[in-house]
Parts: structure tokens; C-alpha cells; sequence
């Protein structure tokens, strides 16, 4: 077989799926290993095509004695290269004690969080990393292990979201992978052709590391099945993706009928639009309130939702099913409730505006009571596609900023007000209705702000957007809001982290 022209695949994975917009900033995220050696490299060689400004960015996660070598091995790089560069350090095994977390999987949180900050620091509104063909074999595998849905058979995406548990920053950056057509052997044999000499870390062989048996062991075993399994492996993920792609459509078209409220701590669901629904879709509705619920889940074991597809049918009304993350569904007479498990927030856990009503300081920070919550407000020229789909409201929330109004304020309810829930279809909903199905603590909703403006109600503070200022195909100023809980206690509090 020929050997691959990495440059030409590279080019036209860019351009079937549009990853680099003409005229930005593009962070790329380099370990100083072959697959980012390359991408760095094959980007540097497309930059004039592509009208694109190149930032290299480096993580030392402090796990092997040789990081701050190879943190100052990249830096020498990018300064040869005459690109500009940040370095960052994080601490990895605390941050797995302190958020639960595997080693493996904080090192992946950590590094992101680190490319979000980086990008938003130097105005890039994309971030490209190296993964390749054979990371998306190993990914897919990986999924089809732990019992993943069609969602995670997907494996990783060309022109992706940002990672929930790592946004840190808004507008998030678009997350873009150009090597993904591009097997790891074809990475290697352009490193040698270029005379680049990547690092190579030591970790990639220790068999602790569920990818390294995956990669080592699993993966060759099965070619003595089917020597194309890389192959065929990487075709099902795009079939799967096309397929999610399909059903995700299909369940927006149903979501306004069967939700009948969200919060940040409960999603309602209507139980006869849900009987109503194909099986997949069933499923599919189960997965998109879990994952709204809790962001920071990566894996949705099958398991688990088909045991609560299966309750929310036929279980009798009372039960409540146990998921996985703190979250439980209760079946009801003529509603099925995915929740936090535990009782409704407390009042003071929920933002309250004391005082008058107040305009809403932009660009800055404006506090709904003295050392309390607060909404840091800014307008940029962008926003990814993860902002717009989701169903923001909770902590940060984008809206087109030339939609949103001018007379920007903050006050709380009065009788009669009505506002457009996002997800509803354009339908109405009065705020005293959506605040008993969401259920808000009835002794909280008195103070709870509401972002108002000439046009209506935009956002019921931490809990729900409305319809009507959403960005859209035409959006060019974005309202970025992001809400600041109050400062921690005594010696643990800390400042908010900026933008």
C-alpha cells in the first residue's frame, strides 16, 4: 500500500468539515509527542492557505520526572519555529483527589481547562489537538466496553464541542481534531520524512492504563480477526455518528412536547409523550437529561439507562430508580422527574436578588446582593456551536447581543410575568408556572433575578434561558453572562476565576 500523503489528508479533512475559520487564531495543544509534533507541523505548512495564526500551547502535568524537560523541549520548538507559545504546570494528582477522579482522567481535565484558558487568553477562537485514526479505534473500543449508547459509539468528533467538565471560559473555543483520518503509523512515518524527533513518553507502554491494553492488547488480538478492524472500526463510528446525528434531530422535534420543565436540578418529563416515543428515542431523551444534569459525566453506561427506560413504562407510580452521579428518576402519575438526588436546592444555595432592581453593568460584574452572588457580563465577536445547542441558563448563558435589547436589567418577578422557555417551540409559559415545575423552593422564588430587557424576559437567572435572544446562523455580537456564586467562607474562599 502507498504510503499516505499526511498533508493532502489533513487539507481535506479541513475542508469537508470546515475546522479552521479564515482569519483566526488557532491554539494548538503540543505533549511534544508524534501526533502533535505533526499537527503542529502540517498546520504550519497550511497557515498562508488558510489565512491562520498559529499559538502553541504546552501542560506540564507533573507526572513523570521528565515533564519540565519536555515543557522546555516544546518551548525551544516553538521559539525555533517562530511561533508564539504559553506553558503551563498543574498539579494532576491533586486535582484527582480533590474531584475524584482517575489520574488519567484529571490529566485530560486539567489539560483542557488549560487550552480553554489559553485560547481565551490570546482571543483564539479554536483549539486543534492530535488525535488520530487509531486513537478513535482505541476510543470507540473503549465505549463499546463501559457500555456506552450510540452517543459514545460515535467516538470522538472532527469539529467537536468543548468538553463539559473543562469549560472554564465564554464563549468556549471550538475543539478541532485534523489528524482524526490519519492512521498513527502515517504519523510516525512523517515525523521520520520531516526529521522530526518527538518525545516519547514512557507512559504510553505501562499497561495500568485501560487505552495502553486497548492499544497493546486488544487491538492486535482482534486483527487476528479481521486485519482491516481499524478500518472497519472507524467506518462504524462515522455510520453511528451520521445515525446519532439523525435521532438527535428527531428528539428535538419531540423535546418542547415532553419537557415540561428543566432546572439545574431536576428535568420533568410529560410520561405519555415519553410511552409515545420509539425506544431509541426513549433512551435518547434519558441521556440528554442525565448529561444536563451532570455535565462532568462522560460515560452513560447502557445499563443503567435501559433499567430507567424500562421503569419510567411500567414501574408503579411512587418508585424512584438509583442512577449512577448522585441522580434518581421518580416515576409519577403523569410525569417522570430526573433528578439530584437529595431534597430541592436550600434557598440560600440559589441566587437572590436583594434590592431594587438594577441595570446590568456591561462589560463588568454585578452583584445581585453584597457579598453575594453576582453576573459577570461581556459582549464578544464569537460563540462555538457547543453555546448555541446547548440548553444553557445555569452558570453561563450566550445570547445574540443585538437581539437581547439595550435596557438590560435585573429585577424580580411580578404578577402576570411570562416568558418563552428555550426548548418550548416558541411557546409561553408564565414565570410562576415554570418556577412550580422546575421546582424552586417556594421561599426562594420571591428574590429570584430575572434578565429583563425591552424585549421580554431573557434568562431566568440560574435555571432557564428564554427563546427570544438566542444566537443564531446570523449572530454576530455575542452576550456572554457567566453567574459567580458567593465567595467560599473565612481562609477557603477564593476569587472568581476571570474570563
Amino acid at each position: 500500500m502507498a504510503p499516505m500523503d499526511v498533508l493532502a489528508q489533513v487539507r481535506a479533512t479541513i475542508d469537508a468539515h470546515d475546522l479552521l475559520p479564515r482569519g483566526s487564531t488557532v491554539v494548538v495543544g503540543v505533549s511534544g509527542g508524534p501526533d502533535s509534533l505533526c499537527l503542529l507541523h502540517v498546520l504550519l505548512r497550511l497557515r498562508a492557505e488558510y489565512d491562520v495564526q498559529l499559538h502553541v500551547a504546552h501542560l506540564d502535568h507533573r507526572l513523570r520526572p521528565e515533564s519540565a524537560a519536555d515543557a522546555a523541549f516544546v518551548a525551544d520548538l516553538a521559539t525555533r519555529w517562530g511561533l508564539p507559545h504559553t506553558v503551563g504546570v498543574a498539579d494532576v494528582r491533586r486535582l484527582a483527589e480533590e474531584e475524584r477522579r482517575s489520574v488519567e482522567e484529571a490529566a485530560r481535565v486539567a489539560r483542557y481547562r488549560f487550552l480553554a484558558e489559553v485560547a481565551s487568553a490570546v482571543g483564539a477562537p479554536v483549539v486543534a489537538v492530535g488525535h488520530n485514526a487509531d486513537d478513535q479505534v482505541e476510543t470507540v473500543l473503549m465505549h463499546c466496553l463501559r457500555g456506552a449508547g450510540l452517543e459514545g459509539l460515535r467516538g470522538m468528533r472532527r469539529r467537536a464541542a468543548w468538553p463539559e467538565a473543562a469549560t472554564t471560559v465564554c464563549p468556549a473555543p471550538l475543539l478541532i481534531r485534523p489528524l482524526l483520518d490519519v492512521p498513527r503509523a502515517a504519523v510516525e512515518e512523517y515525523c521520520r520524512e520531516h526529521g522530526l524527533r518527538p518525545l516519547l513518553d514512557r507512559t504510553n507502554t505501562e499497561l495500568t492504563y485501560f487505552r495502553n491494553r486497548i492499544r497493546h492488547e486488544l487491538v492486535p488480538t482482534l486483527e487476528t480477526y479481521n486485519p482491516r478492524i481499524r478500518e472497519l472500526l472507524r467506518r462504524t463510528a462515522d455510520g453511528l455518528a451520521d445515525d446519532y446525528a439523525c435521532l438527535a434531530q428527531l428528539l428535538d422535534s419531540r423535546w418542547p412536547d415532553l419537557v415540561l420543565a428543566e432546572g439545574p436540578s431536576s428535568i420533568v418529563l410529560r410520561s405519555d409523550v415519553f410511552a409515545d416515543l420509539p425506544p431509541s428515542l426513549q433512551r435518547g431523551a434519558l441521556r440528554r437529561g442525565i448529561r444536563a444534569l451532570r455535565r462532568s459525566l462522560r460515560d452513560i453506561g447502557w445499563q443503567n439507562v435501559e433499567r430507567a427506560r424500562q421503569a419510567a413504562l411500567v414501574a408503579p407510580t411512587g418508585t424512584t430508580i438509583t442512577l449512577p452521579a448522585g441522580l434518581v428518576l421518580d416515576v409519577g402519575y403523569d410525569r417522570l422527574t430526573l433528578r439530584l438526588a437529595g431534597p430541592p436546592p436550600h434557598p440560600e444555595d440559589i441566587p437572590a436578588l436583594i434590592g431594587p432592581e438594577r441595570t446590568l453593568v456591561l462589560p463588568g460584574r454585578t452583584e445581585l446582593a453584597p457579598g453575594g452572588w453576582a453576573i459577570e457580563a461581556h459582549v464578544a465577536n464569537s460563540c462555538p456551536p457547543v453555546e448555541v445547542a446547548a440548553l444553557p441558563g445555569q452558570l453561563t448563558l450566550c445570547l445574540d447581543a443585538d437581539r437581547a435589547g439595550t435596557d438590560l436589567r435585573l429585577r424580580t418577578r411580578r404578577p402576570g410575568d411570562r416568558f418563552r422557555p428555550q426548548g418550548m417551540g416558541g411557546h409561553s409559559k408564565s414565570v410562576k408556572e415554570y418556577m412550580i415545575d422546575a421546582r424552586i423552593p417556594r421561599a426562594a422564588r420571591a428574590q429570584l433575578p430575572l434578565l429583563v430587557s425591552e424585549r421580554g424576559i431573557l434568562w431566568v437567572v440560574g435555571w432557564r434561558a428564554s427563546e427570544i435572544a438566542l444566537p443564531g446562523p446570523d449572530t454576530r455580537r455575542f452576550l456572554c453572562l457567566r453567574l459567580v456564586p458567593p465567595p467560599a467562607p473565612a481562609a477557603a474562599s477564593e476569587e472568581a476565576e476571570p474570563w
